[in-house]
């Protein structure tokens, strides 16, 4: 079920992608910088194909801005594992939700300040704690070791490798299965 995310900590906030981000996204997206590790380099996006990809779409993901001091620098996408996730990553099934995540910091300015590492953490909190979550996955590149080192100070550690796992400018490539598993609360 698709929950929205209304969430802020310091200068970090996440709110629900509106349809008045269109042209927003699109900048983004037709954006060499986002392209390179979302997509590919190649990938053309359209007005058009934001529609689709982002507001049209069914597969009941919740879909946010990332905010930093006031500004809108990203965009993230969470969503609970179905069976078909379950089957594709070979991850467990458990008595509690697992959710994936899929996101980009969309601006250069804002990468290596640790503003990744604050809205991961702002957002697998509100999951831990307020969604019930076992365990949160995402799949990076093996070669995006930027977002990997982001990921691993958040807790989450390397499951499994992927072996071409995702289409990305036109050839399959290898990814890292990664989970931050929380404890089972007592009580």
């Amino acid at each position: 079920m698709q929950h929205e995310f209304h969430l802020a900590s310091g200068p970090i906030c996440l709110r629900p992608l509106e349809p008045a981000d269109a042209d927003l996204l699109f900048t983004w997206l037709t954006d060499p910088h986002v392209l390179e590790y979302w997509e590919g380099p190649s990938t053309v996006y359209t007005p058009q194909r934001v529609q689709k990809d982002f507001y049209e779409d069914e597969w009941n993901a919740s879909r946010c801005i990332v905010g930093y001091q006031g500004k809108d620098i990203g965009y993230v996408q969470v969503y609970q594992l179905d069976d078909e996730g379950f089957e594709e990553y070979q991850y467990p099934k458990v008595d509690r939700p697992v959710y994936g995540i899929d996101q980009f910091i969309a601006l250069p300015e804002y990468w290596g300040k640790g503003v990744g590492r604050a809205f991961i953490r702002l957002l697998t909190e509100e999951l831990r704690a307020h969604r019930g979550a076992h365990s949160v996955v995402l799949d990076p590149h093996t070669d995006n070791l930027r977002a990997i080192r982001c990921y691993e100070a958040c807790g989450f550690r390397k499951v499994k490798l992927l072996p071409q796992h995702e289409l990305h400018d036109g050839k399959k490539v290898d990814c890292w299965l990664m989970a931050l598993v929380f404890p089972k609360e007592e009580g």
